[in-house]
């Protein structure tokens, strides 16, 4: 009796192995191979960057925070592909309402970072172990759900050519907006506010409704100028075209950031070899001017390497947009695209004094916890969407139950 109750433990351990064995396979078959091959040649690239860069003033090692994220980040998307993307979104509710809890949370009872030249924002929650987290970056995660679930409703509805229900999606972007703007936080709402761009255009919103939005903005900017900007930041408008005007203050990071990228020359002057890396010389290096370390490290060529690796990244995103099976998760993507490439660019711009200095990070290469993290979660989604590109003959639950109540 003994000998069958093992060989029957035996055989259901061999079925659970088996049915483990044929679940990964599946997951692995389903999967975007090249999606997942570019984001580990990213986390790689920007492990091995980090590394080189020095401790902080308290001796953590950006490399290991960098490394906790990542694997946090990556363990959060797999287990967001076992769960239908459509799922999810259903909840949309109930994420725009913990997301603007969230943000106002922080608002009144965040950290607070000031600094010398006036900046004063309060964006950080303080976790346990001293660790803080940016509540703002896994709110563009929410966005992307929300907002993505919104346009498909209004899209599916034929409403999206009536003014009113496209003034109650500007309204539904112009939340996060302006609560991240509280915060003090400007950079991550210029990046909600190109996301909403980016989701809303791929939505098919008429041209005439970003004519009329851009024209707004235009006539807001003297307002904004005199009344809504603080000194710090006009400062740092003014110092992009002259950065020499105040070496020694406002225009000292891209100074040196500029020199930093340029003594790199072609093929840099290596890892663990660049001089002014290892004296941190271009303040916050870690994240703001992490193209910076890659310039003097890597040359031109390290540079070049970074802006191939995040436009294949870029490309596979859209060609998930394109396959996937509804809209929803078309706009999804397009909401990612817009959060990855408007950082790209801004990132590139201010490290180049192209652009005014605004603590936008480099996607999935500066190092913060929250932000690493919750990109990932990002990418968790697109991989989910492109998981599902193959059911387009299935049908959502909810708009079952949505054609059967209007019956």
């Amino acid at each position: 009796m003994a000998y069958l109750t093992a060989d029957s433990k035996q055989a259901r351990l061999s079925q659970w192995i088996s049915r483990v064995i044929k679940g990964l396979n599946d997951y692995w078959k389903r999967s975007d191979k090249l999606l997942w091959l570019i984001m580990l040649v990213i986390s790689a690239f920007s492990l091995t960057l980090l590394y080189t860069v020095p401790s902080n003033a308290m001796g953590r090692s950006y490399f290991q925070i960098q490394l906790i994220a990542i694997v946090t980040g990556y363990l959060g998307a797999i287990l967001l592909t076992l769960v239908d993307y459509r799922t999810i979104a259903r909840f949309w509710p109930w994420l725009a309402v913990c997301g603007g809890a969230l943000i106002l949370y922080t608002l009144f009872f965040g950290e607070s970072v000031t600094g010398s030249d006036g900046v004063n924002a309060r964006a950080w929650l303080m976790l346990p172990g001293g660790i803080t987290f940016q509540s703002a970056e896994l709110v563009k995660i929410f966005f992307l759900l929300t907002y993505g679930k919104h346009l498909s409703l209004v899209k599916e509805s034929g409403a999206i050519y009536k003014l009113p229900h496209v003034c109650l999606l500007g309204l539904h972007g112009a939340v996060p907006i302006l609560l991240v703007h509280l915060q003090g936080d400007d950079g991550a709402a210029i990046i909600f506010f190109f996301m909403f761009l980016f989701m809303s255009f791929a939505a098919g919103v008429q041209l005439r409704y970003f004519a009329i939005l851009f024209g707004a903005i235009l006539a807001a900017i003297p307002i904004a100028w005199n009344f809504i900007f603080e000194d710090y930041q006009r400062n740092r408008i003014l110092n992009m075209f002259h950065p020499e005007a105040d070496p020694l203050g406002t225009g000292l990071q891209q100074i040196q950031g500029k020199i930093s990228i340029g003594s790199g020359q072609l093929t840099g002057q290596g890892l663990l070899s660049a001089p002014r890396v290892q004296s941190s010389a271009v303040p916050v290096q870690e994240s703001d001017f992490i193209f910076a370390v890659a310039g003097e490290e890597l040359g031109f060529v390290g540079c070049v390497a970074i802006l191939g690796l995040l436009l294949l990244l870029l490309l596979r995103v859209l060609r998930t947009a394109f396959v996937s099976c509804d809209n929803l998760g078309c706009y999804i993507c397009f909401g990612f695209f817009g959060m990855i490439a408007a950082q790209t660019v801004f990132n590139i711009g201010m490290c180049l004094s192209l652009l005014p200095v605004m603590g936008v990070t480099l996607p999935f290469f500066s190092a913060g916890g929250s932000s690493a993290a919750c990109l990932y979660l990002g990418f968790g989604l697109v991989q989910n969407i492109s998981m599902h590109r193959s059911e387009k003959d299935r049908v959502d639950p909810e708009s079952i139950r949505r054609y059967q109540r209007n019956r």
